[in-house]
């Protein structure tokens, strides 16, 4: 006898990346990490935590974040949702938007987390594959018109970015909301902001666990119209994120100087290691985030992803349709890409 819902039941989990120990010597290029330390204004920010800080419950919404992040931007602060990492916020998405008579479209493949909300809500799913260069389909999409829209952008695991202009189009063809999540969006060369000022069904995903290195904080937000973000907090929990995350968090996004100087070497490194996979016979697809997608000269990706790990480098691999013969490899420090390149070169061998 099972206590769960048939969807449970059924549920196919998500699978985050593998994570080793904290002080395992590996080289970890496979959960898309920035490969550098945080701001020193969130160190300091972090040593300011006082005891009635934790003793008392947090602001709601988060509020010395939700301020900070509406300043940077330059929106309302009612137009700012925060939560617990970029993945609360698409939780509450679900919870709000989709159900049993209510479908979920995305391109595929994308980010996998979708197809499991959405399988947790019992939503039906329309995914719409990409082709072999990641082109939005928009037409398909906008055919399907279903009650929430995902776009990854860039796209996890291709690192492809579609223009303003299609995802403008798609939204003015939709009745329902159009998620873009911009997780990777600082290491693009533009961003998808002005379209919720356009469009009143246009929500926007944010993280900082990406550009301002900040994982392991667990902050997320989404900007969108004053009403939408209202009608999402009805489903949030209580005191979803927590005061040290709101303190934190508000220094790191304040501190845009050094997150551009972050972004500009992830970028620089992106490039090179890109180059360097090229010369070693790997395709390589255009990529405006922190990772590469590549294919290896003979397709043969689970078996550069098993001798990695077996010379302690650990890449993404994803055994689904589409994905079998690639790997996602997150940009590390040059050291890090350089060491990466040598285990794959004698791998060749």
């Amino acid at each position: 006898m099972s206590y769960f819902r048939p969807e449970i039941d059924t549920l196919d989990a998500y699978t985050p990346g593998e994570q080793p120990p904290f002080d395992a010597d590996v080289v970890k290029l496979n959960t898309n990490e920035n490969p550098y330390p945080p701001s020193p204004r969130v160190m300091e920010a972090l040593h300011e935590i006082q005891g009635d800080q934790l003793r008392l419950y947090p602001q709601p919404y988060a509020d010395e974040f939700r301020a900070s992040a509406a300043a940077v931007l330059g929106v309302e602060p009612g137009s700012v949702l925060v939560g617990n990492g970029s993945d609360d916020i698409l939780t509450m998405l679900f919870r709000s938007v989709t159900g049993p008579s209510r479908p979920v479209a995305y391109p595929s493949p994308t980010y996998v987390l979708y197809g499991t909300l959405a399988q947790i809500q019992g939503a039906p799913v329309v995914e719409i594959p990409f082709d072999e260069d990641y082109t939005l389909p928009v037409g398909e999409l906008a055919k399907a018109n279903a009650a929430l829209t995902l776009i990854a952008s860039p796209n996890s695991p291709s690192g492809t970015r579609p223009s303003n202009d299609q995802l403008a189009e798609l939204a003015s063809r939709l009745d329902g909301v159009l998620a873009i999540d911009e997780a990777y969006v600082e290491f693009a060369d533009t961003n998808a902001l002005e379209l919720v000022r356009r469009f009143e069904n246009v929500l926007i995903l944010r993280t900082l666990s990406k550009s301002h290195a900040l994982a392991g904080l667990r902050l997320g937000y989404a900007v969108a119209a004053t009403a939408m973000v209202a009608g999402l907090a009805k489903v949030k929990d209580s005191y979803n994120v927590d005061a040290i995350a709101a303190h934190v968090g508000s220094a790191a996004v304040q501190d845009q100087k050094y997150t551009a100087e972050l972004v500009a070497r992830v970028r620089r490194s992106r490039g090179r290691l890109a180059a360097a996979l090229t010369a070693l016979g790997f395709r390589v697809w255009p990529s405006e985030a922190n990772f590469l997608l590549v294919r290896p000269p003979d397709g043969r990706a689970h078996d550069v992803y098993e001798g990695l790990k077996q010379r302690g480098i650990l890449v993404r691999y994803f055994n689904r349709p589409a994905l079998e013969d690639k790997l996602r490899i997150t940009v590390g420090t040059d050291a890090q890409n350089d060491r990466l390149i040598e285990a794959i070169t004698q791998l060749a061998r």
